[in-house]
This record gives structure tokens, C-alpha cells and sequence, in this order.
């Protein structure tokens, strides 16, 4: 379960106010007051004690104050979502490390034929053996699923191989679509044909007769079969006058069932097509035109005063002045994105959908929805959400809409919203709607199912049923972590000091994670590092020589693996995870947020990960605040600047990273920032902070100091500490957590030398202080809480310690030991749980009962019979006085009357289409309670046999007219399931006359020979070719059995 997906995007109730203690004991100037002093503070109990885990050795805390308020509260967690419907977890979120190379990016729901029950397949992105898959269509009538893929292939896969009949996992056709692109976009037609889209706007077309004859044959005639398809295919380039039609990508394809056409979409056109004739019927243009010429906006955004420069620059002077100059030109050009100079981009067309009232939606990467109807005139557009548009799925009078925010939205056919929620916590890429569920695919793999029916009564019962029963699919995990900081100095330490710090000191620790400041530093490095930063490059010699040798001294590659690293000029966080917790842990994001220098150089600044360990979001920090005695309040506003703009994406060097320095946050299509009130560190499950924070000792001298360091007075010294004065006052680290310091002050050390004599003694002798510090947040709001799926993360501290004797920087390392409990779900166990309630509640089966209506309707005729080119008017009457009817027309089978009166069967084409002899206008469409629609059924003439050549019309025949039959399907929905009545209706052609025609091509052109064809083959090598579809031990039982409808008749 993801983490994010369990908080719930409302406002969060008050959360209890955290005392925090009070100092107001006096303040003892001698020694002989120091033992009084430290025998009051322990009486006072000043620090709470640690609490969760069993609370068994857990060091008192100090907390601070501010805790409860705005973005400081934890975030609102719960065991079933209260803001979304409950959704059956098909497949849990994978950590993205498990998916490398095999992502899930496709997905679609299908039934064999009139069987019921209905399969859900999703394909990978594998690399080998089988290119990944960038479309698929479902074929029920023939029993197999057709995939496009990135080495121009198509595939067919037998549906029988989820059921476990296929044996090998081997494709039941495959052909060669486009020998150097890839098959972009694939559909089935209204008559059974299959287009295919590639680059440069070419598009395929196979007529169904060379592709059903191949599915009909063995496994050795096929290959023969294979060479035929590929050579014997339509280019639509070549049919009719296409001038017009734009030369880019075919990223999408739709069939409009309603009127028989086509629909092919670029980023930023579409065209029409008529799907019998194959005709192009229309193109248009969804650009946009920009209203300022983007060369001047620009120059007028970056121009600048001269500035006579009257005296030599520093290079540091001299690298803010060009930084901030490239910063500069960097605004402008956002600025001018964002005023509309490049709003091309933000209005690509990234999916289509035709609902079922005949208009099609397009959706836009700027979150815009275009309603077009059927000829391709604009009817309307609106904008439900700011975010871009991912996939669309439309049932009844219903369109679902998926968001590149995770939102998956629902909306009448009139544009009109009725629900929304967080169905993920990424983008939501495909839909697929099968049974009495829409099911959605997000980017990190995950697949939901949401009831067709929601929102609605039966989402309270099932959310109150199964937080009822949180305890049998609840689990509580247990992890020791241990937490690092360590200012080095630009220093190289010993493998000893490393061992010492680290390697030695819990056997037990399953996550370490350390930071560490000043790696490197100098104006040449700090440049470097900027520079890297802006071309999404990041990292140093230095910081892997610090890398490889933590790495060493854990005994990496056997005890331990690193599963992350971020670095900023010289702060470096990294994190090593035990072998035997790694597969529990994954999904690392980096960040890092400079703060020196106009908050652009990272000689201050953080560097942060953000891990996932049992399917908890655990974010960790390093720090390097402002330095010196008085810069207090600078050092609360590099925290407050950290906290609230740090932005974690995917590590550098990965497929989709971007630089993580957060110079800006995102803006959308409108120039707004994205969630700048809600941090993404407010939303994680547990936040740690280390560091060198800088915080000094107030109201002492050096010499007072010393003198409290070597009696070991740290209650004392605490009273002047400054970090827990701004803490008590809520300024900074508002509502965290450290544990009791009981070892000396970290800072400032002569370096190599050993022991309290080592304290800076020359000129400048810097006041002894805790500068290096580690601090925490988990989930609780109120001290007394215990670990469940309300309050997923639960942490103590169980040792806090410095290790003075290291003496290789003038900072002393500091460690934290923390005992973690973590809440999670058992998918498994869950599924099963919500089994039985579907089952064993009559509630929510008389619900599922009411949602699995469908209207009564009545149709004028079972039996038609054209006459030559008649027109016959089919009616189709709702007889519903309340809900709307869904009806869509196939064609279930068609036969041929031979001269000697015997029948001629043909197998069903492609999804059910429509013979080319028969016009149905329109077949799909939506009745009114009440009405009635009027179908317009006609005959036509067509080309029986049409030769093509490398895309080419070469010679085509006239059918010898004989009597023709077909037994249409009129399948009739309701809005929130699947569940069909169905009319059939006999539709016959009766000819007058027997009579032949001459050819219309007087070029006549043979078809290959067998043999030719298997010379041919014989020169390709056999190849097999694994099936890239998901197996089904990918999706653990719903209960002990598969995916259950909602309604189980």
C-alpha cells in the first residue's frame, strides 16, 4: 500500500498539543552548583521518555514545540482511505528497483467470446526477449489479445494462455508491421480490420481475411502465413488524396464505432477516416498559437543595467554574478513558457476516448478536455484538473479520466464532474474497465480495481467493514536504523575511524544512513558542482572515495548493499541497507536544496533520500546551516527553506531524473506552483534531519565551557544550547524529536589530537558547542501512541552518541541508533478480507444487485431483409422509466448463400466487426428512459478480393452478388457494470439478380505460390519468441480464487 495513498486530501483534525519541558531553574555559575542543578533537572523529568517500541530502552527525548500546527503535523493516515473508494489491491505497489527493464505500461480487460468472466492482461516494458509493448487491443470474438511493440512487430496472444492452456508462453501470430519503427498506436475497426500507426504519420492497414486465414492454421503453416500479412498490407498513404495529412507520429488511434470511422491523433492533429472505404475524410489542427514571439519576450525579460565594474571581483563575487545571470535567463525562459510562449507544448494530445453518447473526448498534457463529435467540429472544452490528461475509459454515461497527479476523475457524457479521489500516488498511464471494475495502472506498476458503481452507499459500508477488521491483515515490522553526521573538514579518514564510527558499532543494524558536510569546498568546487547541477549532473571524486571506503567498513556486497546517494558540492547523504531487508526497501529518491549564496551554491544547503521500507515513506536529510554565534535566526531559515521546497525525484543517471537542486518549483500550464502549501516531506511517514546545524552555546565563555565539558555537566551547558531554546519557542525543527545529549559538545577540535584537551585552544578559541545533530519525526501526535495502520511509524531511540576519540576533522562524528516499528498491510490478507464482506454482508449485495441493472429494451424486429441497396430502420426503445440504456451493434457471425442453396459459415471478424457489405448507423450510442433510437441498417457494395502489394491497391474484383446473412448482437449496458442483455437479430441480403463483374483493375497480379512463400521463409530464421505479458503469480488470489466480480450471481 502506498504511503502517500493512504493520506487523505482533506484538512487534518487538531492535533494534540505536545508539551514540551520548561527550564527555569537558576542558573549555577560554580561547580559546586552543578551537581544540585543536574539532581533537580532529573526530578523534573525535563525529557520525555522515548515511548513506542515497548518504550524498553528508549532514551529520554526532547521535543519542540510547534509540532501540531500547519505543515509541522503528521500526515493523516488511515486502514482503509476515508476520502476514495475502497479499491482491491490486484497488484501492490513493486518497489521501481524490482521493475527495472519490465515496467508495466499497458493493460487491457477481455472476455473469450460470449464465456463469461472477463481476464485482465498487462504487459511489460521487457527489453529481451520480447520488445517492450506500446498498445494493445483486446479481441474477444477470436480469443486473443494484439499487441504492438517497439521493434515494429504485432502479436497476437491466445487468451487461453492466462487460463494456463497454452503451454509455451509463445505468441499465436506475429508479423512484421514496420521494419524501422515502432507500432505506436493500434485498433480494431467497426469492421474487423487492424491499423496500426508508426512515425512519421504512416499508417497500416491489414484486411482481416489474410489475417484470419493465419490464425486458422498449424504452428509450421504459419510462418508462410506470417510473410504473407507482411507483405500483403494497405498503406493508407496511397489511398485517395492525403496532401493534407500531417507527417507526425501516430500516437493514437480510435475507432468510432458510432459512425463507422477512424480517428488518427498526433500531439497536435487528428484526422478521419472512413473505415470501410479507408478514405481520409478530414483533417484538423489542435494547435495553439502563441501570443507573444518568443525571441522578444525573452530579450525583454533578461535585459540588464551595465554595470562599470570599478574594482576586481573576488571569484566568488565574480561566480554569484554569473550564476545569478544564467539563473536569470533560466526565469525568463520559464516565465515566457508560462505566459504562453511555448503553450504548444502544454496542449499535446495525450489520450482519446469516444463515449458512448457518439462524442469524442480528447485530453491535453495542460489537464484540458476537447468534446468533439463525430464529423470533427469542436463542441467544448473544459478543465476539471490542473494536471495533464493520462488515459480515459468511458461506460454507459460515465467517462473516467486519469491524471498524471494520481486523481482519477469521474464525469457524466456532458463534461459535468460527479466524484474524484487519489487513486495512486503517481501518474495513473492506462484504465481498462472489465466486470464491475475499472482498473487502473500507475507509473510505479501498481494496478487497482475501483467498483464501477462508486462513488456511492456501498463505499461507507466496505470502508467501515474493513477498518473493522484492520487486525487480521495488520502487520508490524521491526527495523534498527542507525543515523551518521559527520563534518569532515575536507579531510580523508582513516579506515579505523570509520570502523569506529560505523562498522562496529550494531551488529543488529539493518539501515544505516549517513551525512556528511564539507567534502569538498572552495570556490573552484563550489562552481563545479553548480555547473553539474544545471545539466542534471551531480557527484565528485571525493565523495566516492568517502562512498566506497563507508561502504568498505560496512562490508559492502556481502553484510550490506547501497541502495542510494545523493551529493551537493560538499554535503553527501548516502544509505546502506542488510541484505536480508533489501527486498523490503526501495523506491529512493534524491533531492538537494542549496542555500548559500542567494540560496543558488551549495556550500549550505541539504541533500535528502527518500526511502520506502515497508511500503513506508522515510525521508532523511543532511544539513549544513550558516555558521558563527549570531546567525541564529539565518540558521532557522535554512532549515525552514529546506523543509518546505525540498522536491525528491529519481537519482541522477536514471531514465526519467531530472536535476533535484530546487532553484524553482514546478509550475503548471498557469504559472502556479504545485502543492507549495503541502510539503512532500509533511506527507512522509517518518522525517530525520542530520547534520552540522551549527546551533552554538549562548551566554558562556570558553573558559566556562571547558570547565563544564571535563565535569561532565551537559544539563547545564543544554540551558545555553541554542537549537533547543529556538525549539522551545517553535522557530525551527517544530515538533521533533532528539534524544538526551549525554556525551561533550562536538565542536571545535584540533585535529589529531585525542581527548577533552583537543578543544580549539588557539587564537580564536571557538566556544566548545553541538553543532552536530540528529533529529526525528515518526507518525505519532501524541506521545502515548501505538504503532497501527492509523500511526504507521513508531520510532525510540535507543543510543545517541559521539565518538570523541576519532580526531581526523575538527568535528567529532555523531551516531544515532533508532528501533523502528512499521505498520503494514498484508495485501493477501486484505484481498481475502474483502472477499468475505462481498460475500457475507446482504447489504452490499443488495447494492451490487441494484448496480448491476440493466434497462429493459425493446426492439421493433428480429429478422431484416434488404433489397439491393434498401434502407431498413431498426428501433431500439428504453423501456426504463429511470436510468439510460447503453447499446453497442456487432456482428456474431455472417454466411454466404452458395449457387447450389448450401451456406457458407465465416468465423467472426475482429472484436465482432461488421461484414463490409453492412452500414449500421450509428451502433453505439445511449437511450434516453423512455426513448427511442432509431438505427439505420443499409447494404452496400463492396470488393471481395483486393490484392495489395508493399501497401499498394494493385486489382480488385466486384463480389459475384450472391445472398448474404448476418446475425447481429445488440448488447445493452447500464452505466456501473458490465452486465449485458442481449437481442439477436437475422439480417439477410436477398439479390434479384446473379451477376458477375469484370474486373475494375485490368491489371491482374498472381498471388505467391506456396512454395515460393516457404523459399522464402526458409531464409528467416525461426525464432520464438516469449510472451511479455504479466503471469499470474503476479497477482496473488482474491481469496483462493481469481479476481472476484463484485457481484458473484
Amino acid at each position: 500500500m502506498d504511503p502517500d495513498d493512504e493520506a487523505a486530501p482533506m484538512a487534518r483534525p487538531p492535533a494534540a498539543r505536545i508539551a514540551v519541558p520548561s527550564y527555569s531553574l537558576p542558573t549555577p555559575r560554580h561547580a559546586d552548583d552543578v551537581a544540585r542543578h543536574r539532581h533537580s533537572q532529573s526530578e523534573l523529568g525535563c525529557f520525555h521518555s522515548g515511548g513506542g517500541c515497548g518504550g524498553a530502552g528508549a532514551l529520554p527525548e526532547f521535543v519542540g514545540e510547534g509540532g501540531g500546527e500547519g505543515i509541522y503535523r503528521v500526515p493523516l493516515r488511515a486502514a482503509a482511505h476515508p476520502a476514495r473508494p475502497p479499491a482491491v489491491e490486484v497488484r501492490p505497489h513493486p518497489l521501481r528497483e524490482t521493475q527495472v527493464g519490465s515496467f508495466l505500461r499497458t493493460l487491457a480487460c477481455a472476455g473469450r467470446g460470449r464465456r463469461r468472466g472477463q481476464q485482465l492482461w498487462v504487459f511489460r516494458e521487457s527489453v529481451v526477449p520480447v520488445e517492450p509493448v506500446l498498445c494493445v487491443e483486446a479481441d474477444g470474438a477470436n480469443g486473443v489479445v494484439w499487441t504492438g511493440h517497439r521493434d515494429g512487430r504485432i502479436r497476437a496472444w491466445s487468451m487461453d494462455l492466462a487460463a494456463g492452456g497454452g503451454g509455451e508462453d509463445e505468441a499465436a501470430l506475429t508479423w512484421q508491421a514496420y521494419s524501422r519503427t515502432p507500432v505506436l498506436s493500434m485498433v480494431i475497426t467497426s469492421y474487423g480490420e487492424i491499423w496500426a500507426g508508426s512515425e512519421g504519420g504512416i499508417i497500416k492497414a491489414w484486411p482481416w481475411e489474410v489475417i484470419a486465414n493465419a490464425l486458422s492454421l498449424t504452428p509450421e503453416e504459419k510462418l508462410v502465413a506470417e510473410l504473407r500479412i507482411e507483405k500483403f498490407y494497405i498503406d493508407l498513404r496511397n489511398n485517395g488524396n492525403i496532401s493534407s495529412f500531417p507527417a507526425a507520429d501516430v500516437k493514437h488511434l480510435l475507432a468510432d464505432h458510432s459512425r463507422a470511422k477512424v480517428w488518427s491523433l498526433s500531439s497536435m492533429a487528428f484526422a478521419i477516416w472512413d473505415a470501410r472505404t479507408r478514405e481520409l475524410l478530414k483533417v484538423e489542427s489542435a494547435r495553439v498559437e502563441a501570443p507573444v514571439m518568443p525571441e522578444q519576450f525573452i530579450e525583454e525579460e533578461i535585459k540588464v543595467k551595465p554595470v562599470k565594474k570599478d574594482k576586481p571581483q573576488s571569484p566568488f563575487a565574480f561566480f554569484q554574478k554569473s550564476r545569478n545571470a544564467l539563473m536569470g535567463a533560466a526565469g525568463a525562459v520559464r516565465r515566457a513558457a508560462t505566459k504562453g510562449t511555448f503553450v504548444e507544448d502544454n496542449r499535446r494530445i495525450e489520450t482519446v476516448v469516444q463515449a458512448m453518447n457518439g462524442t469524442v473526448w480528447s485530453g491535453c498534457t495542460d489537464g484540458s478536455i476537447i468534446l468533439w463529435d463525430g464529423n470533427g467540429n469542436r463542441l467544448q472544452e473544459f478543465q476539471q484538473h490542473c494536471s495533464s490528461v493520462q488515459c480515459m475509459k468511458a461506460l454507459g454515461e460515465r467517462v473516467w479520466v486519469g491524471y498524471a497527479s494520481g486523481i482519477i476523475q469521474v464525469m457524466d457524457v456532458e463534461g459535468d464532474l460527479l466524484a474524484e479521489w487519489t487513486a495512486h500516488s503517481c501518474p495513473v498511464i492506462q484504465m481498462a474497465i472489465g466486470g464491475s471494475y475499472i482498473f487502473s495502472l500507475a507509473h510505479h506498476g501498481g494496478i487497482r480495481g475501483w467498483p464501477l458503481a462508486s462513488p456511492g452507499p456501498l463505499d461507507d459500508i466496505l470502508r467501515t467493514e474493513l477498518s473493522n477488521r484492520e487486525l487480521s491483515y495488520r502487520r508490524i515490522e521491526n527495523i534498527k536504523m542507525l543515523v551518521g553526521t559527520w563534518n569532515v573538514g575536507q579531510e580523508k579518514a582513516s579506515y579505523d575511524s570509520l570502523y569506529s564510527w560505523l562498522g562496529g558499532a550494531f551488529s543488529d543494524v539493518e539501515l544505516v544512513v549517513v551525512g556528511l558536510q564539507e567534502v569538498e569546498m572552495g570556490a573552484g568546487v563550489l562552481a563545479m558542482a553548480a555547473a553539474k547541477e544545471s545539466v542534471g549532473l551531480e557527484g565528485s571524486a571525493n565523495g566516492q572515495w568517502w562512498i566506497d571506503n563507508i561502504g568498505r567498513s560496512l562490508d559492502e556486497g556481502i553484510s550490506f548493499h547501497r541502495v542510494g546517494s545523493r551529493q551537493l558540492a560538499g554535503l553527501l547523504i548516502a544509505a546502506w541497507a542488510r541484505k536480508d531487508l533489501k527486498p523490503h526497501v526501495g523506491d529512493v529518491d534524491a533531492a538537494a536544496v542549496p542555500c548559500g549564496f542567494g540560496r543558488a551554491i551549495g556550500n549550505k544547503g541539504g541533500v535528502g533520500l527518500r526511502i520506502r521500507v515497508y511500503d513506508r515513506r522515510i525521508c532523511f536529510v543532511n544539513n549544513h546551516f550558516a555558521a558563527h554565534l549570531e546567525n541564529v535566526g539565518r540558521r532557522n531559515a535554512d532549515f525552514d527553506h529546506i523543509y518546505r521546497t525540498m522536491t525528491f525525484n529519481k537519482p541522477h543517471g536514471s531514465a526519467a531524473s531530472t536535476t533535484s537542486v530546487q532553484l524553482n518549483k514546478t509550475v503548471n500550464a498557469n504559472g502556479n506552483q504545485v502543492d507549495e502549501d503541502i510539503p512532500e516531506m509533511a506527507e512522509a511517514d517518518m522525517v530525520v534531519f542530520l547534520g552540522d546545524f551549527n546551533y552554538r552555546l549562548n551566554g558562556i565563555t570558553y573558559d566556562e565551557a571547558r570547565d563544564m565539558v571535563s565535569q561532565r555537566s551537559f544539563d547545564w551547558l543544554r540551558e545555553r544550547d541554542q537549537l533547543q531554546a529556538e525549539m522551545r519557542a517553535g522557530r525551527v525543527f517544530q515538533g521533533m524529536r532528539e534524544g538526551v545529549i549525554r556525551f561533550p559538545p562536538t565542536y571545535k577540535f584540533q585535529r589529531h589530537l585525542a581527548g577533552l584537551a583537543g578543544y580549539d585552544s588557539g587564537e580564536k578559541k571557538r566556544i566548545p558547542a553541538w553543532c552536530d545533530r540528529i533529529l526525528y519525526r515518526d507518525s505519532r501526535a501524541v506521545l502515548t501512541a501505538e504503532c497501527s495502520l492509523e500511526c504507521p511509524v513508531v520510532a525510540k531511540i535507543t543510543s545517541y552518541e559521539a565518538c570523541m576519540n576519532v580526531t581526523d576533522s575538527d568535528h567529532k562524528p555523531v551516531r544515532c541508533a533508532f528501533s523502528v516499528d512499521i505498520a503494514r498491510v498484508d495485501e493477501f490478507i486484505r484481498r481475502q478480507e474483502y472477499g468475505k464482506i462481498l460475500e457475507s454482508d446482504k447489504r452490499i449485495r443488495s447494492l451490487l444487485r441494484e448496480s448491476h441493472f440493466v434497462p429493459e429494451t425493446i426492439i421493433s424486429t428480429n429478422n431484416i431483409i434488404l433489397e439491393n441497396q434498401d434502407h431498413v430502420v431498426l428501433r431500439i426503445t428504453n423501456d426504463s422509466q429511470r436510468e439510460m440504456a447503453a447499446f453497442e451493434i456487432l456482428c456474431e457471425s455472417q454466411s454466404i448463400t452458395k449457387q447450389d442453396g448450401t451456406k457458407s459459415e465465416f468465423p467472426p471478424r475482429a472484436s465482432f466487426g461488421l461484414p463490409l457489405w453492412l452500414e449500421i448507423e450509428p451502433s453505439v450510442g445511449l437511450i434516453e428512459p423512455g426513448e427511442t433510437m432509431e438505427v439505420t441498417v443499409h447494404h452496400e457494395d463492396y470488393y471481395t478480393q483486393e490484392v495489395f502489394v508493399n501497401g499498394v491497391l494493385e486489382n480488385c474484383w466486384c463480389e459475384v452478388t450472391r445472398d448474404k446473412e448476418a446475425i447481429l448482437l445488440v448488447n445493452v449496458t447500464g452505466s456501473t457494470s458490465t452486465e449485458t442483455i442481449t437481442h439477436r437479430i437475422n439480417v439477410r441480403h436477398c439479390c434479384s439478380t446473379i451477376s458477375a463483374h469484370s474486373p475494375i483493375n485490368p491489371l491482374s497480379i498472381a498471388t505467391p505460390s506456396t512454395d515460393a512463400l516457404l523459399g522464402e521463409a526458409s531464409t528467416r530464421s525461426s525464432k520464438k519468441n516469449p510472451s511479455n505479458y504479466l503471469q499470474r503469480s503476479d497477482f496473488k488470489p482474491f481469496g483462493s480464487s481469481e479476481v472476484h466480480d463484485l457481484c458473484p450471481m
